[in-house]
């Protein structure tokens, strides 16, 4: 096992090196949200863009023009959660650098090889939770707002979105796309330990694809055929590339 120090450190002096990692990793994360909070403006465009039919995803997938309003229902609401936005988006902007830090303090524990298959399995379950943000944002989460935000029962009842609703489902949304477009990285790691086969996943394809269909259904609840499509295929895409992952570990 490799150790760049010359000497076993004692259990309280790895606390402490904790503790400086996590100091460290505060302060990033506290700049970056304090640099997030005096970019109000910019921030709420970019998060606030999906709810108005001049949003570049609707221009492309076309529908008629809508707008939906947003309402806040509590005194500090909005400013809470301007500072809520401001965390999470420091929290996001730091972290490669608290993801560096946290991988340099486990590394030393680590064997050479260990250390690469750590370095590549982070780098890539980061990269593709990067890409579920992205494509929930850009596909899925308008898709999904557009139908919810001006479905109605009746011209008797008007939508009145507030503004947590709204934070609440795109976080939401996110926070599952991200982790869906892990479904590669956790498929190689299945296939490394031998828990899972590249025939198997061929074998059961068509299951694979009814589960996603019901899946795309759930998460965008509308009858237009197209636009379960535009949600259904990203999911079967992961579900292909799988199985491309999962037979290369079998070489």
């Amino acid at each position: 096992m490799t150790d760049t120090k010359d000497y076993q450190e004692t259990f309280w002096e790895h606390l402490d090196d904790l503790r400086s990692v996590l100091i460290r990793i505060i302060i990033i994360a506290a700049v970056f949200s304090l640099a997030a909070f005096f970019f109000k403006e910019w921030l709420f465009s970019i998060i606030f863009a999906p709810k108005s039919s001049s949003f570049v995803s609707y221009k492309f997938l076309g529908g008629e023009n809508f707008n939906i309003s947003l309402m806040n229902t509590e005194l500090t609401g909005q400013f809470m959660m301007h500072l809520k936005v401001s965390l999470v988006t420091g929290i996001i902007a730091s972290s490669p650098y608290i993801i560096y830090e946290l991988f340099r303090f486990v590394s030393p524990a680590l064997y050479d090889n260990e250390k690469r298959y750590s370095s590549r399995i982070v780098l890539s379950a980061y990269i593709m939770f990067i890409l579920g943000a992205v494509v929930n944002y850009f596909l899925i989460f308008p898709l999904t707002l557009r139908f919810l935000g001006t479905y109605e029962v009746s011209n008797e009842v008007k939508n009145m979105l507030t503004l947590d609703s709204y934070m609440d489902t795109l976080l939401m949304m996110t926070l599952v796309f991200g982790v869906v477009f892990e479904i590669p990285v956790v498929s190689w790691l299945l296939g490394r330990f031998g828990l899972m086969k590249s025939r198997w996943m061929r074998k059961y394809r068509r299951h694979a694809i009814v589960v996603i269909l019901i899946m795309a259904a759930v998460i965008t609840p509308t009858s237009d055929v197209f636009t379960l499509t535009i949600v259904f295929l990203p999911i079967w895409i992961l579900y292909e590339i799988s199985v491309l992952v999962v037979k290369r570990t079998e070489n």
